[in-house]
């Protein structure tokens, strides 16, 4: 049986953060305390007695166990300060775990930062030859692949321009595409995805697929892109406060990631707004697509389920049920889905209790955030009306799907097919 490539055993670290209290030190203080060295354990044991200094242990990592096998591309998520540069930079030997023990059984290779090892002064030509030392190329290796680097990274016209004139875009390319161009039996890429524009993140994934599925070298892949993961990574790692949350299969991993975090994708009414009315309460509001998952790409179909109740007996009569989803970016209205619509497919009574859902066609709207406003309307009063604001988010499959620009029209029910009906 093959043994893992890397194997993480009980792997920890610990940081030290200092407290102080007191007034604010001005220069001459330092300079003063330059000639107090033999007395500087005293003087803080005398501020850790006087309370004028206390010491706080931090574990941004601890009980990391792990496995990860030759040719596996794996993807880490989670929340920022959840650790996953911190586990990167100590499987790279940046920084020493405080506990623990890390086999790596083959040659490693990082792109943690962006244009980590450039130098500003240098041209793009000669940085490519001394961040290809730095990563452990030979020169013999960098001037074969020299050309190809070059072609990769698409900065053929600025090969001779310092790298300082380069925009962060130009300079994310090269620095990756030295990186992608190593012959590691690990590579280890921190977010290098968060500059480039959609093109140049199409040739990122389709490298690290190459590398992974032809070359059969091992990546440990951190992003918040999380259709990058999703398309990429066959296993992800989710981190919680330093923590393993969960391990498995992305889908899976990223459903609960986005289940965890706080907003939208949770179902949670940010606010809520009666008038003339105090019958009707809206009580939850879920979003995910038509599998259930909370993972919404711009070619998904949502289903919004809306939890309410009333002091109605058996049945609320002439109500009329209304969505209207919003772009945060443009301010527009891009969606409206009406009970009362051209198809009307709920009746104008529904129980006195339970849920409304409403199912649509793919919903083709740009990477971001939105904000969906849920309202019940009472017919039987030209005023009454329950509202509920709740916000939800895209993410944009840039293989699947073509850029388009928010519709300009303010109502937008004709974009996509709907339906609503009652579960009760």
């Amino acid at each position: 049986m093959e043994r893992p490539i890397i194997e993480v055993s009980n792997i920890g670290k610990k940081y030290n953060i200092t407290h102080q209290r007191g007034r604010y030190v001005a220069l001459r203080d330092v300079l003063a305390n330059a000639f107090k060295n033999p007395f500087k354990f005293a003087k803080h044991k005398a501020k850790q007695i006087v309370g004028f200094e206390t010491k706080e242990e931090f574990w941004a990592l601890r009980n990391i166990n792990l496995e990860i096998k030759k040719g596996d591309i794996v993807g880490i998520i989670g929340h920022n300060g959840a650790g996953k540069s911190t586990l990167l930079k100590i499987l790279t030997g940046i920084t020493p775990p405080t506990e623990g023990e890390i086999i790596l059984r083959g040659s490693v290779a990082s792109l943690l930062e962006v244009g980590t090892g450039f130098h500003p002064e240098l041209t793009g030509r000669e940085n490519i030859f001394l961040n290809g030392a730095i990563l452990g190329m030979t020169k013999e290796e960098i001037i074969r692949k020299f050309d190809e680097i070059v072609a990769f990274a698409g900065v053929e016209k600025f090969l001779d321009t310092p790298v300082k004139h380069y925009s962060s875009g130009m300079y994310v390319r090269l620095a990756f595409s030295v990186a992608a161009h190593m012959e590691p039996d690990i590579l280890l890429i921190d977010e290098v995805l968060a500059v480039g524009d959609a093109e140049f993140q199409k040739k990122c994934l389709g490298k690290m697929e190459e590398v992974t599925k032809k070359e059969g070298r091992t990546i440990l892949f951190v992003s918040h892109n999380l259709v990058a993961i999703q398309r990429l990574c066959n296993t992800t790692i989710l981190l919680e406060n330093g923590n393993v949350k969960e391990i498995g299969e992305t889908k899976d991993v990223i459903n609960a990631y986005l289940k965890s975090r706080s907003g939208a994708q949770s179902g949670q009414i940010r606010s809520e707004e009666r008038h003339n009315t105090g019958n009707i309460k809206i009580i939850d509001i879920k979003i995910a697509d038509t599998e259930g998952l909370s993972l919404i790409n711009s070619d998904s179909k949502l289903r919004i389920k809306i939890k309410y109740s009333s002091d109605f007996k058996e049945i609320i009569p002439d109500v009329r049920v209304l969505i209207s989803i919003t772009s945060e970016r443009s301010q527009n209205m891009v969606l409206r889905l009406d009970s009362h619509g051209t198809s009307k497919t709920l009746g104008e009574h529904i129980a006195s209790r339970g849920e409304i859902v409403c199912e649509t066609g793919v919903i083709n709207l740009v990477e971001g955030k939105y904000s969906i406003e849920t309202a019940f309307y009472l017919q039987d009063t030209s005023r009454g009306y329950v509202k509920a604001m709740s916000q939800f988010d895209v993410i944009t499959n840039i293989d699947k799907y073509d850029y388009r620009l928010p519709p300009d029209k303010n109502v937008c029910d004709h974009i996509v097919k709907y339906l609503f009906k009652q579960d009760i």
